[in-house]
């Protein structure tokens, strides 16, 4: 699974600079620095987190010669167990993509989440790709590629339903987030006139939107975009406005971890991560695993 996000309550310290923010908020609906994205035919937008202008030099990879990541097999699609009990998802699949554009041999092996980073510090791996969302307290102890993945806030609202999502539109809307996260405290920041209806888990809020007893979601895009895609949802719902990626709510995105010495490896997993978007392997598994985008 997803190292939890950062849903816990996070208050808005100093009311000028919740001022400033509200009023930034109303000229720009989107809170980040997006990454680049081409549309394809699909209707599917495709991140791009690499600067092509920037062309690093291929690292020396002759102390590499196997890669060994290790990462989970409980959170399609990002990494889970197929019917005859092969490890695959998006974060296996770009592993090998990355081995593939190094030229070097590589494993994929399946633990525990309790047990991935005692395993990476021990030794017994060299890098985890668990959707790993880098956190202050992660950066003391272990290093980090640079992002291959963020996953911002949306909205989701009943199929049909005609709204672009603002501080003057959602006035008086009725919008469901669970209690105490990140999300709740992002939508009291920048749209402080809806009426916020707070659930204990994201099971009963999609529940509310569902029947009708909200008019919006609020809540993580990547984790929605599964359900939308899903037998559970019934093509009932869909995204509008966003995406919302504001580092502060919703983190720095998902990197590889590897062991904080490694700065060789993190080099060559980088560089390897920009080969396999400029030879569209990247856009090709996003599209595979998210045929409905989050972006």
């Amino acid at each position: 699974m997803i190292l939890q996000p950062n849903i816990s309550h996070l208050s808005v310290s100093g009311l000028k600079w919740l001022r400033v923010l509200v009023a930034v908020s109303l000229l720009f609906p989107l809170w980040w620095a997006p990454p680049a994205r081409a549309e394809e035919p699909s209707g599917v937008f495709i991140p791009n987190f690499w600067d092509p202008a920037q062309r690093p030099d291929k690292p020396d990879l002759s102390s590499i010669r196997v890669i060994r990541f290790l990462t989970e097999d409980d959170y399609p699609p990002m990494h889970f167990l197929t019917e005859d009990g092969k490890l695959a998802g998006f974060n296996v699949d770009l592993a090998r993509a990355v081995c593939d554009a190094l030229s070097v041999a590589c494993t994929v092996q399946s633990r525990r989440w309790d047990t991935l980073f005692d395993a990476l510090k021990e030794g017994r791996g060299d890098a985890v790709v668990a959707s790993v969302r880098v956190t202050p307290k992660l950066r003391e102890s272990f290093g980090f590629t640079a992002p291959y993945l963020r996953t911002p806030a949306r909205f989701v609202a009943r199929a049909g339903t005609a709204i672009d999502p603002s501080p003057e539109t959602l006035a008086g809307k009725t919008v469901a987030v669970v209690a105490r996260s990140a999300h709740e405290d992002y939508l009291a920041t920048f749209f402080p006139k809806a009426e916020r209806k707070t659930f204990d888990d994201l099971d009963r809020a999609r529940a509310a939107l569902q029947h009708g007893d909200v008019d919006l979601l609020f809540a993580d895009g990547l984790t929605m975009a599964v359900w939308l895609n899903g037998q559970e949802a019934n093509e009932c719902c869909a995204f509008v406005g966003g995406p919302y990626g504001e580092s502060r709510w919703f983190g720095e995105g998902v990197s590889i971890a590897t062991r904080k010495n490694e700065v060789v490896l993190r080099r060559a997993i980088d560089w390897a991560l920009q080969r396999v978007a400029e030879r569209g392997v990247y856009a090709e598994l996003y599209l595979r695993y998210f045929p409905v985008g989050f972006y």
